[in-house]
């Protein structure tokens, strides 16, 4: 391969022009000829990788068209110091975790709370907590409220009393704005 010092106008080029492709590499720009793609079918993995790239695009168009939800993007961006659509894809890409689910406060009793703490690379919007009994019956749902704003630290309250004997199945799930969820499940004796 062969080195050459490029002019200071070429070496700030990215991307393609015609038939070559300028890519950097830590402090060195690379030329190549643009590979031919044209005889090649994608695989099905491709393909559900593009459309997913492809809505979270969309999302983030949705993003720039909406001003209140692009000025929360905005003010994270500048703190990040990235551009506001690229924060937006990667949020997309991103969803929320539930970190943990504490039960040591709760006895199946009204009032009795259940503490979820659940992250996201920019927000958690809502934390969903439904308790079903061992064999399946629902015993209540609900949301959980988030406790300090930006604290990562849910509070579910309970509604139900449950009988003692009772085994208790905790599902909670996570939601973030653009809709990416997950769920972590749990259970306790009562």
């Amino acid at each position: 391969m062969a080195k050459v010092k490029l002019n200071p106008i070429l070496e700030q080029v990215r991307g393609s022009v015609g038939d070559l492709v300028f890519k950097r590499y830590g402090d060195d720009v690379i030329i190549a000829k643009k590979a031919d793609m044209s005889d090649r079918e994608p695989s099905q993995a491709q393909l559900a990788a593009q459309e997913r790239f492809r809505q979270a695009a969309m999302y983030g168009k949705m993003v720039m068209a909406d001003p209140e939800t692009k000025a929360l993007y905005a003010d994270a961006a500048r703190a990040k110091g990235k551009p506001v659509f690229s924060l937006t894809v990667a949020d997309f890409f991103h969803a929320p975790s539930v970190d943990e689910v504490d039960l040591s406060a709760y006895a199946g009793a009204v009032g009795d709370e259940i503490i979820i703490m659940a992250s996201d690379d920019f927000d958690v919007l809502s934390v969903e907590v439904a308790l079903t009994t061992g064999d399946g019956n629902p015993i209540e749902s609900g949301e959980a409220v988030e406790a300090h704003a930006d604290s990562g630290r849910w509070v579910y309250t309970a509604s139900a009393d449950v009988e003692t004997g009772t085994t208790v199945r905790i599902a909670v799930t996570a939601q973030d704005r653009p809709g990416g969820a997950s769920t972590a499940e749990d259970e306790k004796a009562l």
